[in-house]
């Protein structure tokens, strides 16, 4: 219950849009008493938010935590499903691990578990994923599609271009997607997606969504093996950036591609993909399980399948492989 009210609180606030709200009006609003309303909005001073309340006008939120807590998250967040339920913790060993338990017991489409930093973060094929406190968003999203298993890779892509088109929103930078599942600016990778599924043989049950996103790191918080490799949102825009506000944009994009591709199936993803997708027409080498495949990139099918045309004009369909773009 006391969540409850604590979240209707916050969305009193997103909806007041900056604007003054009496302790009367909200709690008419959220259905409690005045007193309640003060013993929430003093808890909310004890999170790190900054109110200002000013006599005979109310309270309004002028800042809000370093943290990405749960609550400065729903705080201006209007979407439908995603985000809405939200498990926050601030030192997690992996929150696909976490996200893995809620989803077999049952979590709503859309919840997700948010950290500040992750022991054991990892990526496509065990990869260690870097995942330091207070500089990135580690998160996992838990969708329910009725979709067959086999479709389910689709859903890396549609996230990357969620994760791209929020970068762009926020930042104005020029993310590209490297196939799979990574997304690159100027050739560095700045975030990570990784999905996995709880599924019978011809139905999913829940998909979980990793997404990892490099923040607020700078060149030294790097380990020195991947400095080289690895950039961050605020290396490349020279800035600080709200975590929380970059958090919404993905929910609020995952959300709507997602909604996008229950109605209308991959295809308008696929062509949002390409547009995005840093290797169609250049020349790169596929790195599979049994073997190395060259050549120029096609694309991918409707499925989400990569293309390669080799030197011979052999059209390879690549479903599984690590991507090196040739110098």
């Amino acid at each position: 219950m006391q969540s409850e009210l604590r979240k209707q609180l916050l969305d009193a606030f997103t909806n007041a849009g900056g604007e003054y709200l009496s302790g009367q009006s909200l709690a008419d609003l959220i259905g409690c008493s005045r007193t309640a309303v003060w013993k929430h909005i003093e808890e909310l001073r004890k999170d790190g938010f900054e109110l200002e309340a000013v006599r005979r006008k109310g309270y309004r939120i002028m800042k809000t935590p370093e943290k990405v807590s749960a609550d400065e998250v729903r705080l201006g967040l209007k979407t439908a499903f995603a985000g809405q339920n939200i498990h926050y913790e601030e030192t997690v060993q992996s929150t696909q691990k976490i996200a893995h338990s809620l989803a077999f017991d049952g979590a709503e489409e859309g919840t997700v578990i948010l950290a500040e930093e992750q022991l054991s973060g990892r990526g496509r094929l065990d990869r260690k994923w870097y995942s330091p406190k207070y500089t990135g968003i580690w998160m996992s999203v838990i969708l329910r599609p009725n979709i067959l298993p086999s479709k389910a890779p689709q859903l890396t892509l549609l996230t990357a271009v969620a994760v791209v088109q929020a970068i762009e929103e926020m930042t104005g930078l020029s993310p590209q997607i490297k196939w799979p599942n990574d997304i690159l600016i100027n050739g560095r990778k700045v975030t990570g997606i990784l999905t996995e599924l709880q599924a019978d043989a011809d139905r999913i049950i829940s998909i979980i969504i990793g997404i990892g996103i490099n923040v607020n790191q700078q060149e030294q918080d790097y380990p020195e093996d991947i400095r080289t490799i690895a950039t961050s949102l605020s290396i490349e825009k020279g800035d600080k950036l709200s975590r929380a506000a970059l958090i919404r944009m993905v929910l609020t994009r995952l959300e709507k591609l997602y909604l996008l591709y229950l109605e209308k199936g991959f295809y308008p993803i696929k062509l949002l993909w390409e547009g995005y997708a840093i290797s169609i027409g250049k020349e790169i080498t596929a790195r599979t399980l049994t073997g190395n495949i060259s050549g120029r990139a096609l694309g991918i099918t409707d499925e989400g399948v990569l293309m390669i045309e080799d030197s011979a004009g052999k059209v390879h369909h690549i479903y599984s492989a690590d991507i090196e773009l040739a110098e």
